[in-house]
């Protein structure tokens, strides 16, 4: 009893602070959108209407009710899935972004397998070789990669991959002789085409996602690459370090069988930080490829006014945030015993 104690508090600890950062996403998210300029009962019925109408709608809203009465009743709606209606389309929110949301999934996982992997070997081996012709071009490269407007840089890439060279496909997630034979079981292109058994509907399926992933991944190496080879540096120059060299370990064995495990924490704090930023900050990439994800909807809906959908969004990319920086954060209890 005395070892699973302290482990069952940690996880109610954990629990509660996981319950409480997401109460406390909630009342912000209410608060923004009770203190918006934009009148939701307008939306609905119209600069035109009556008066009566125009109270009718307000009542049926709520909206004429104290602000923690609305609250309370925003948590119950919430409980029960009610995220209120879209203007925009006509549809529950809760519909709306259960379908574009895979979309947005889909992208930023893609591009964060392919920066993660390339941007943590490059971090390694700009450390490995630091202060070389390497270390310097690698550097240089990342460095672009934080300054380059990303929506110039996807605005460039159509044009000569697509438009010019041929290389790849457009905008939009398939073509149209695709978009309306392959049956959306799970939203992700990638696996409904494949399960259609359509082979050309996959591969214009990836032939879409490959500019925006490679993209997306080139801005998420940027970060992961410089933050992994100050990481490396900064553990290298520690004694167990020096020891490791005194034995003859070679400097690539001592980076990947010394340096990298006493990293990890740090690399898997990073790479969380990329993909919560991708999840949450794609607008201009998907709005740039057409892409029909939650970046894009957000757009739509800011251009509209439409104040139920900007807060269904919000809500859901925050919730996303949350919980995987929680996750992160017992995984890396998980893996490092010295956090433990």
């Amino acid at each position: 009893m005395s070892h699973t104690s302290p482990k069952a508090l940690r996880v109610i600890q954990a629990l509660f602070t996981l319950a409480l950062t997401l109460l406390g996403l909630l009342l912000v998210t209410f608060a923004l959108s009770a203190l918006s300029p934009v009148d939701r009962v307008l939306q609905i019925v119209g600069d035109h209407a009556s008066q009566s109408t125009y109270d009718q709608v307000r009542h049926q809203l709520g909206l004429d009710q104290p602000l923690p009465v609305q609250f309370w009743r925003y948590l119950v709606n919430l409980a029960h899935g009610d995220l209120g209606i879209a203007s925009a389309t006509g549809q529950p929110v809760l519909h709306d972004l259960l379908a574009v949301f895979p979309a947005t999934l889909e992208l930023a996982t893609l591009a964060l397998i392919v920066g993660a992997a390339l941007g943590v070997a490059a971090g390694v081996l700009c450390a490995r070789y630091a202060g070389t012709p390497w270390d310097l071009a690698v550097r240089t490269f990342t460095l672009l990669g934080n300054s380059v407007p990303i929506f110039w840089l996807g605005l460039l890439m159509l044009a000569l991959f697509y438009a010019r060279l041929q290389w790849s496909a457009g905008p939009g997630r398939l073509d149209d002789l695709y978009q309306y034979t392959v049956t959306p079981h799970t939203g992700f292109a990638l696996i409904d085409t494949w399960l259609s058994g359509d082979m050309a509907a996959f591969k214009n399926a990836a032939s879409h996602l490959v500019l925006p992933v490679l993209l997306l991944a080139y801005y998420a190496l940027a970060s992961i690459t410089r933050l992994t080879r100050s990481a490396c540096l900064s553990e290298m120059n520690k004694e167990y370090i020096l020891l490791a060299r005194a034995k003859g370990a070679s400097e690539m064995t001592i980076l990947l069988r010394h340096v990298l495990p006493n990293i990890r924490g740090t690399l898997l704090t990073v790479i969380a930080l990329a993909w919560t930023s991708m999840l949450e900050g794609a607008v201009l990439t998907e709005t740039v490829f057409s892409w029909p994800g939650i970046g894009r909807y957000l757009t739509t809906a800011l251009f509209a006014g439409d104040t139920t959908a900007i807060m269904g969004g919000t809500l859901l990319i925050g919730v996303c945030f949350v919980v995987i920086n929680n996750l992160t954060d017992m995984l890396v209890r998980l893996t490092d015993p010295r956090v433990r």
